[in-house]
């Protein structure tokens, strides 16, 4: 899989853009702020339809424009794929595939996958519980598209029980007030237990590919590990995190005991204490957890091993490559790091690299170079 070609049409800082692509390795040269960055967002939006640098959609249509356009050809077994997605910032999102529109853009997901790394990754380790739990269902998503249409299910579902039990906090007749509360802890308990064994899975299958990266990039043995911290009841919480992978019913059923030991807790606070969007992965070295513990070192070491285990995942899975972006990472990495690293993706389909500096890039990584200068991109072989 490789992207052949990329159009952006009023996308952050471009009026527009056309760029020609090749397997192997892309390097996008720049100075900071002069959009080398917005390429690669780009085709991350096309593939994930988020971008690692914004929560919002506005950011990402240039100013004084009502909207973006990112188009892509992608080419995969011989076959190419003509993917465009319309960005329409306060309304719905289009999207096309071929020259058929497609009734929601997550129809999209699956058609071009990228694994991104990039300096927001150190979040991965050192920040809140939000960071892991996005890249575990990203993942889930690249890997099987079919859960995004469970993870907007799920969010669906936790909106309307926290507004059933804000309503109750304050009701007069509180009983009355959480008469439907069952419904919705049933629906709740079904779709999380189903997003909670997924995770749990995808942890277990990481696992070796994580291990084998961190050491490789870090050029030692450090038992890089993870484990699954859940807000489920103490005994199933402790079964999790020792690794082991209940059955989505034993899950499903675990919901329905903690919401009722969590019952008076979640009335009193008008919120929902129990499920995936209140659990976290914790990281470890060993025996000691890698937020607080690891050094800045072994911050990148880890952050890079969960991306790098991330692309080997879905390269089993799929039978072919994800693209792997690097998004200015080699200026934050030591000549060690950035030495292992180059020799660790010289064998991907494609790779695009962004750098502030060409000689920030390993010798290792030859292949076609484009300069970019305030939102102009030029090749520089033309």
């Amino acid at each position: 899989m490789f992207v052949r070609h990329l159009t952006l049409q009023d996308f952050r800082s471009y009026e527009s853009a056309d760029l020609e692509l090749t397997s192997g390795v892309t390097t996008f040269v720049g100075l900071n702020g002069q959009g080398k960055t917005n390429i690669v967002e780009a085709l991350g939006y096309l593939a994930s339809l988020s971008s690692h640098r914004v929560a919002q959609d506005a950011p990402l249509v240039r100013a004084g424009a009502g909207q973006a356009i990112v188009r892509a050809a992608v080419l995969r077994d011989g076959r190419e794929q003509q993917l465009e997605l319309e960005i329409n910032p306060g309304r719905a999102n289009r999207a096309r595939l071929g020259r058929s529109p497609l009734t929601r853009p997550r129809d999209l997901l699956g058609k071009l996958r990228t694994v991104l790394f990039a300096p927001e990754d150190l979040a991965l380790v050192k920040g809140d519980p939000s960071e892991r739990r996005r890249f575990l269902d990203d993942l889930l998503v690249a890997r099987q598209p079919r859960w995004a249409g469970a993870r907007a299910d799920y969010d669906k579902i936790l909106k309307q029980r926290n507004a059933l039990l804000k309503t109750a906090r304050t009701a007069a007749d509180r009983q009355a007030a959480l008469a439907t509360l069952p419904v919705w802890d049933s629906h709740l308990a079904k779709v999380g237990a189903n997003l909670v064994y997924a995770r749990l899975r995808l942890l277990r299958d990481l696992q070796p590919y994580l291990q084998l990266a961190y050491d490789e990039v870090s050029a030692g043995q450090s038992d890089a590990r993870t484990s699954y911290k859940s807000s489920m009841y103490d005994e199933l919480a402790d079964q999790l995190a020792a690794g082991e992978v209940p059955d989505v019913g034993e899950l499903e059923a675990g919901f329905a005991k903690t919401f009722e030991q969590q019952h008076r807790a979640e009335v009193e606070r008008g919120q929902t204490l129990v499920g995936p969007h209140r659990d976290d992965v914790v990281l470890q070295l060993g025996s000691l957890p890698a937020k607080g513990y690891a050094s800045h070192g072994e911050s990148w070491s880890f952050a890079l091993g969960l991306r790098i285990a991330a692309f080997q995942l879905l390269r089993h899975d799929l039978g072919t490559d994800p693209v792997l972006v690097l998004d200015d990472v080699f200026a934050e990495l030591d000549a060690g790091r950035r030495r292992r690293l180059a020799l660790m993706v010289a064998d991907c389909e494609q790779v695009l690299i962004t750098a502030a500096v060409g000689d920030d890039v390993p010798d290792s990584l030859t292949g076609r170079t484009f300069t970019v200068t305030l939102g102009q991109v030029k090749a520089d072989d033309d």
